[in-house]
């Protein structure tokens, strides 16, 4: 599939009705027309330490699902993307995160994680799928229970969602036992991300879909990484990630969300 056209059937808000008016089967396996789909015919190590994804087998809540990823240090300097698979999701592909020249830890930081919340729409094997600078794919997979999580309605109305829309925290914090270059970092943003699959109970129609597809964090002049997301991320994204901050430098962060409405923010001064 042209690499266009799989960006419009993953991301593109009327094929996403399309694509969920068609129930899931217990027998199928979207995976293989997935891989195919994003990886072509490219080998992918499966489990082998390159990648570890840590999510609750049973979803509490559907439509906030935790998930955390970890890179072994020997890992994360050579990651070029990461990419988050809901199997049976609308719209599987949640995020992509493409790193950048600021990613790189020059001192020894121990592993390195990124954590965020999704949906999850049906019982569903949830993937990271790690490729690194010489381009060889490495995969963790995790199945997960949890259903309804893309129509779930939104805590806020469409009205008091959108009031506060944008509103941007930028957070670092730090934990001397993990070394002085040791930091958290975490970017909170105020913003629904409607699916176009929830119903407003007032009118009976569906919330037209907008969500933020682009994330972007750095440090100084150099991107540490950037986020492609889409409807499988959960209301009010929040992206923990941890770094090395010998440089010294704020985290500056940009994002955008698929009406075009930009959002800035930045942590204190000092990493």
């Amino acid at each position: 599939m042209h690499l266009i056209k799989l960006h419009r059937l993953l991301f593109g808000g009327f094929a996403l009705l399309a694509i969920a008016s068609v129930p899931a089967r217990p027998e199928d396996n979207p995976w293989p027309d997935i891989r195919a789909a994003v990886f072509e015919q490219r080998s992918i190590a499966e489990n082998d330490g390159a990648v570890a994804l840590y999510v609750p087998e049973q979803a509490e809540d559907a439509a906030l699902v935790p998930i955390a990823i970890h890179l072994p240090p020997a890992m994360a300097n050579t990651a070029r993307t990461l990419t988050l698979i809901i199997d049976r999701n609308p719209a599987p592909i949640a995020a992509t995160f493409r790193f950048g020249e600021g990613y790189a830890a020059s001192s020894d930081i121990g592993e390195r994680k990124i954590m965020t919340r999704v949906r999850v729409d049906s019982f569903s094997n949830v993937r990271a799928v790690l490729e690194t600078h010489d381009g060889t794919l490495h995969m963790a997979t995790k199945f997960v229970r949890g259903a309804g999580g893309c129509s779930a309605p939104a805590s806020k109305d469409a009205e008091a969602a959108l009031a506060s829309l944008g509103r941007m925290q930028v957070k670092t914090t730090t934990t001397p036992a993990l070394g002085a270059d040791w930091r958290e970092g975490t970017v909170m943003i105020s913003h629904p991300n409607f699916t176009g699959l929830q119903m407003d109970l007032d009118t009976r129609g569906y919330t037209p879909a907008r969500y933020v597809d682009k994330l972007e964090v750095r440090r100084g002049d150099k991107m540490m990484f950037r986020m492609e997301g889409g409807i499988s991320i959960s209301e009010n994204p929040h992206v923990r990630f941890n770094y090395d901050a010998t440089a010294g430098n704020a985290l500056e962060v940009s994002a955008s969300d698929t009406n075009g409405t930009k959002f800035m923010g930045s942590s204190a001064p000092g990493g």
